[in-house]
């Protein structure tokens, strides 16, 4: 179980590249290309083309959009390429495999890029970044952003409980939620930043998103995350574009928690990947089939202590990364609790991740009859 497991970014680079060579002779044309990132040419999105003769059905499996994510995203991609792959029919069924979009992050271990950007919020239609968006989050600045050094856990941690209890009494903890969650593009050095401008790995996915539709009749795409809901079942989070409810995809993938991207299943967030794929297809390709779907794993759980867990790491990750700490000792306690965030190192969890991942890409792939008898 273990060696599905990457433990640096440079590892789990070159292993994806090791591995796409042994599966693209399967194909008639098959390539893998390498996107140096502009601030750090040492580090790079690698994607692999595996296309067959017939252009029909097109399998994306992306990973590391939240950097850190990427190491699990890796253990996933490992899987498919060694478990499903070989079942696949290459005469019409093709490849696109994105290894770390958000290189950066997943070499430094943050869920952000080199530009504090969560990319995952960066996937706006129109390029337009309204600083209007998201007015929750403003009320909430100042418990989710210290602007200073972080100097006592215990001392921020009760400012933290004590702003939190205020902003619960005012807005409420799903208001809360949202808020903070759902991406923000006024405060360049906040958690939640959703950019400025297009980010580097955002457009080259939408750049392979357009040729993936140019050229295929039906896409299936599978996005790898980490973090939110139940902390030993993976939830498959749809766009609220998909027509298909939950408890219908549930019957016809055979597995049991799949939910949309709105305010009572999940959450709904701004530029978020998913949703741009449907948006392109509806404004640019009504003619092609799609499904789409964020493989969700969960850490920290899903109950209201866990998620203020999570807010609370997140918050002094970011402050750490802002501004810094008094001491070695408190930048690592942070670092650590941060990483059991989005990279567990738990066997029980790591293995039931690499169940989930299983039974739920078999589900979808037989719904879609993409698999060899």
């Amino acid at each position: 179980m273990e060696f599905l497991f990457p433990s640096t970014y440079e590892d789990s680079r070159a292993r994806f590249r090791v591995d796409f060579e042994r599966i693209r002779p399967q194909w008639t044309d098959s390539r893998l290309e390498s996107h140096p990132l502009q601030a750090d040419p040492t580090l790079s999105i690698d994607y692999a083309w595996a296309e067959p003769s017939k252009k029909q059905n097109l399998i994306i499996v992306s990973t590391g959009l939240h950097g850190i994510e990427g190491y699990v995203g890796s253990a996933m991609l490992k899987l498919f390429m060694d478990e499903f792959v070989p079942r696949l029919d290459p005469e019409n069924t093709g490849l696109l495999l994105v290894h770390a979009i958000n290189a950066y992050g997943m070499k430094h271990h943050r869920r952000y890029n080199e530009n504090n950007v969560d990319l995952n919020r960066n996937f706006i239609w129109d390029e337009v970044f309204d600083p209007q968006v998201n007015l929750d989050y403003e009320p909430l600045r100042p418990m989710l952003n210290p602007e200073r050094p972080i100097a006592n856990l215990f001392a921020s941690d009760a400012a933290f409980v004590s702003r939190l209890v205020g902003s619960i009494v005012r807005l409420g903890i799903l208001r809360i939620r949202q808020g903070m969650l759902s991406g923000q593009y006024r405060h360049p050095r906040g958690v939640q930043f959703g950019g400025q401008a297009t980010q580097e790995g955002t457009r080259l996915m939408r750049e392979l998103f357009d040729q993936a539709f140019e050229r295929y009749e039906q896409i299936i795409h599978l996005d790898m995350h980490t973090g939110y809901g139940p902390r030993y079942q993976m939830s498959m989070v749809n766009s609220s574009r998909e027509p298909a409810s939950g408890p219908e995809l549930v019957q016809r993938f055979q597995y049991p928690l799949v939910m949309a991207a709105t305010p009572s299943d999940f959450y709904t967030t701004t530029g978020d990947i998913t949703e741009y794929l449907y948006q392109l297809r509806d404004e640019k390709y009504p003619a092609k089939k799609l499904f789409g779907t964020c493989f969700e794993f969960g850490t920290f759980g899903d109950s209201l202590p866990a998620q203020i867990r999570s807010m609370r790491i997140t918050i002094l990750e970011n402050r750490l990364c802002q501004h810094g700490a008094k001491s070695d000792g408190l930048r690592q306690a942070v670092r650590k609790e941060y990483e059991e965030l989005f990279y567990p190192a738990e066997d029980k969890w790591r293995e039931k991740t690499v169940a989930d991942c299983r039974q739920a890409t078999e589900g979808i792939l037989r719904a879609y009859t993409l698999l060899k008898p």
